[in-house]
């Protein structure tokens, strides 16, 4: 009887000392502003990124280097604008059946070990057919991001707490008019193929990964 219960202290340790050495990713905070640079296949942009969890938004800004400005808006109901403010007043509205990534969309990521990158020391995660996910050990702060697609992502700034002003999150008034935002009836205002890979950046066609329903 007393070797059954030593066996199953040792288990349990066992256990208990496995889950101490696989780090947990932080949770996203709430509100926070980002500057990304991204690489897509060698095609580069800068993009500014709202992440806005209580009013359940989200605000891409993307710099296409020497090209025109894209404004991603997501909200967490699952609708989507994809437009410019440019002349050309493209806009492309989306519904989809996923929100915005919750801040604990990492729970259930694999711990791949550590890795230097940037010059951060980085505990490594995994989302299955979704991202490899890249935190400074140190602050827990994201450093790089590189999506399954091989889209990748380095965070240059990451401010906590710094929300955009609402009046920002407003679509313009042509993303409403059904005959110009439905690619499907206006295919002439369709986006060119770096603009179409930018839908959804944080977004993932499956519910399970840590999308908001």
């Amino acid at each position: 009887m007393a070797s059954h219960s030593y066996v199953a202290v040792v288990a349990i340790l066992f256990v208990a000392a496995a889950a101490a050495e696989s780090p947990v990713p932080a949770i996203w905070p709430h509100q926070f502003h980002s500057i990304l640079y991204v690489n897509y296949s060698g095609s580069l942009s800068l993009i500014d990124l709202w992440y806005d969890w209580p009013n359940g938004r989200n605000f891409n800004i993307i710099q296409s280097q020497l090209g025109s400005v894209l404004y991603d808006l997501e909200w967490n109901n699952g609708t989507q604008f994809v437009y410019s403010l440019d002349s050309t007043r493209k806009c492309r509205a989306v519904q989809l059946e996923v929100g915005i990534l919750r801040p604990d969309w990492l729970d259930g990521a694999v711990y791949l070990g550590r890795e230097k990158v940037d010059g951060f020391l980085c505990n490594v995660w995994e989302k299955v057919d979704f991202i490899w996910y890249y935190e400074d050990v140190v602050t827990g702060r994201p450093v790089h991001w590189v999506f399954y697609t091989g889209r990748s992502i380095h965070v240059m700034t990451f401010e906590v707490g710094a929300v955009l002003e609402d009046a920002k999150w407003q679509a313009p008034v042509y993303c409403f008019d059904k005959e110009k935002s439905n690619p499907e009836r206006s295919p002439e205002l369709g986006f060119g193929p770096f603009e179409t890979e930018m839908f959804s950046l944080f977004r993932k066609p499956n519910p399970i990964s840590g999308l908001a329903q």
